[in-house]
């Protein structure tokens, strides 16, 4: 069998030295892959260079991405030729599309004229008092998964916190 299995966590730039990012380990998925790698299938797993990786292994393939965007590009062929995806990876439901520094930020200010900036700093200057992030939805992947691969066998992982174990059942 042919596995496909994401994990890790995305980071999505800032600005050239900072991200936003989540607290992913990649543990889950290296012990799925280590399972399934011990029964002799062969995987495929896209993760990140932080995430905890299984040992090396001749049926193991390792792919790298840093964030949403690499993580589609990536993901869309490679599920077309595989079996099974196990989706554990935590990926960023928001991406940065622009940061601007204030030296004083009142309620009644119009942000609108932000919207339409893009950043163009290597790196934001921390010179400013305030600095306003603004974040964009990233696309949600799994859900391209099936239109991609209608046959591919396709589990989901979805951290939630503070909820009953009855309801993570």
């Amino acid at each position: 069998m042919k596995l496909l299995i994401t994990s890790g966590g995305t980071s999505e730039k800032i600005d050239q030295v900072r991200s936003i990012t989540n607290h992913s380990t990649g543990k889950l998925g290296a012990l799925i892959a280590e399972s399934f790698l011990a029964r002799g299938d062969k995987v495929t797993l896209v993760t990140t260079q932080s995430a905890v990786k299984p040992a090396s292994h001749p049926n193991l393939t390792i792919q790298i991405i840093k964030n949403v965007q690499d993580l589609l590009e990536t993901m869309q062929p490679l599920v077309k030729t595989h079996d099974v995806l196990i989706h554990s990876m935590a990926v960023s439901d928001y991406t940065p599309i622009y940061m601007a520094g204030f030296d004083q930020i009142t309620a009644s200010q119009d942000l609108t004229e932000f919207l339409n900036k893009t950043n163009v700093q290597g790196k934001i200057s921390s010179q400013d008092d305030y600095q306003v992030l603004f974040l964009k939805q990233t696309p949600k992947i799994i859900s391209q998964v099936k239109k991609w691969n209608p046959n591919i066998r396709l589990i989901g992982f979805k951290l939630l916190v503070e909820v009953s174990k009855e309801k993570l059942l």
